[in-house]
């Protein structure tokens, strides 16, 4: 039997360990609540407050546990979890009353300030983004009777969150009595240890159930958390049953998350919408707004020279106006291309004159279109994979001078015909959708560069 000294010992050598490798706040909301009740040479007794403790200290620290405390003949942590007795059971609040604006409680703390940069007016509208702004519009100017929910996903950068804190400020702007809610999901889950572990989950349910709309951003980091999944799904149905707005992001669309079927189904209940990556054209205008509210000049060449070489997404164009501003005022000179390529020269983006592969092209299309270039090479015919690949298979026969059998084959061993289909089809798509003719045009000028 282990001296119950030792066992102290052995676990705060293992909090000693995990706590230089976690925040503060992980630290206090998941590890500290934990307590030792016992210990023998085969396994040691762990009391916590809740099903989540335990499930994310397994998930997140198998390894370290097993490095500091017993063992199975398995090799998984020799433990054994006790729940701690709450003193009442939270109650489940469904669908409460309307609260009077004596009883509304405040914000909770995880709550984020919306961005006052982040409006409509603000948003530079393309043919990559120009559905989901409207769709984004709809929602600000009847939340809960147009689109509920409206889910936007798209790669980072591309102005997601700037959509959802725009939706936010819109509401408020038109109608200062309506609850408004902004949140990431990493702070959905914190609030929802916290009222574990304080007991006030009733609480906090209230809460969340009582907003008029609620903006929930980066939807993809719930994967893996089945429990906390079923409580933002069980606020998602009490708000939408109640008419409330539901906005949500995420970095691929609802499908491709590892969600139950349940949270998926929800999530898709009203509108889907993607932003893409911004054509040159728009990249070009986005630099030259942002130039302006710094009181930047940049002549429309040189705007054009860095959009054309910056192109996966508008973070990395406000990353490089940022460093030619500060280069541009130290140095007392005016942006030109020379400057450009000596100031930003590592974030230009380059093909450096390699041969164009069909490696090169998946990648390219694979940007442009948000999927994944394993996609590209499989064998899904849903259309969000399916024409992507088809756009890929006519750029190979356009830009490579290889047989169509071995290009055929590069494409997880299509047949020839397959290609030769796919290259008609867009060849005869181009002469009449400028949308896919641009996409095309920044594949090329991708490659090419």
């Amino acid at each position: 039997m282990l001296s119950h000294q030792h066992t102290h010992e052995t676990w705060s050598q293992f909090l000693s360990f995990v706590e230089e490798r976690c925040s503060a706040t992980e630290f206090e909301n998941w590890l500290a609540p934990i307590q030792v009740l016992d210990a023998t040479h085969e396994e040691i007794t762990l009391e916590v407050p809740n099903i989540f403790v335990q499930e994310y200290l397994l998930d997140n620290y198998k390894r370290d546990l097993v490095a500091f405390l017993p063992t199975r003949v398995s090799g998984e942590p020799a433990i054994i979890f006790k729940i701690s007795d709450p003193k009442k059971p939270a109650a489940i609040v469904e669908f409460p009353q309307p609260q009077s604006e004596q009883q509304e409680q405040a914000p909770l703390e995880t709550a984020i300030p919306l961005n006052s940069f982040y409006t409509f007016g603000n948003f530079i509208e393309g043919p990559a983004n120009q559905f989901v702004k409207s769709a984004a519009l709809g929602v600000a100017a009847r939340p809960g009777r147009t689109y509920n929910p409206l889910f936007i996903h798209g790669g980072v950068g591309l102005g997601k969150t700037h959509l959802l804190h725009a939706i936010g400020h819109e509401v408020r702007e038109k109608n200062k009595k309506l609850r408004v809610q902004c949140v990431t999901t990493e702070g959905f889950i914190n609030d929802l240890v916290d009222n574990l572990r304080n007991k006030s989950v009733d609480k906090m349910k209230r809460y969340y159930r009582s907003l008029d709309i609620l903006l929930i951003d980066d939807i993809q980091f719930l994967q893996s958390r089945k429990n906390f999944e079923d409580e933002l799904c069980n606020t998602f149905e009490a708000l939408i049953n109640q008419n409330k707005q539901i906005v949500i992001t995420s970095d691929k669309p609802p499908g491709q998350l590892s969600l139950s079927e349940r949270m998926i189904a929800r999530m898709e209940w009203g509108l889907v919408a993607h932003v893409g990556i911004p054509d040159l054209e728009t990249r070009v205008a986005i630099l030259q707004h942002k130039a302006d509210q710094k009181g930047l000049r940049i002549p429309q060449k040189v705007a054009f020279f860095i959009a054309e070489h910056i192109y996966n997404n508008v973070r990395q164009l406000e990353g490089a106006l940022n460093r030619l501003n500060a280069y541009s005022r130290l140095m007392g000179i005016e942006v030109t291309e020379d400057m450009v390529e000596k100031t930003l020269g590592e974030l230009l983006q380059r093909v450096p004159n390699k041969k164009i592969s069909v490696e090169n092209i998946l990648k390219s299309v694979a940007t442009i279109y948000d999927v994944r270039v394993s996609d590209l090479r499989g064998t899904s015919r849903t259309r969000e994979i399916a024409f992507p690949r088809q756009v890929a298979m006519y750029l190979a026969k356009e830009m490579i001078n290889e047989s169509l059998m071995k290009l055929s084959s590069s494409f997880g061993g299509k047949t020839h015909s397959t290609l030769i289909h796919a290259w008609k089809k867009i060849a005869e798509q181009l002469e009449k959708d400028d949308m896919l003719k641009r996409q095309i045009q920044m594949a090329r000028r991708n490659l090419e560069a």
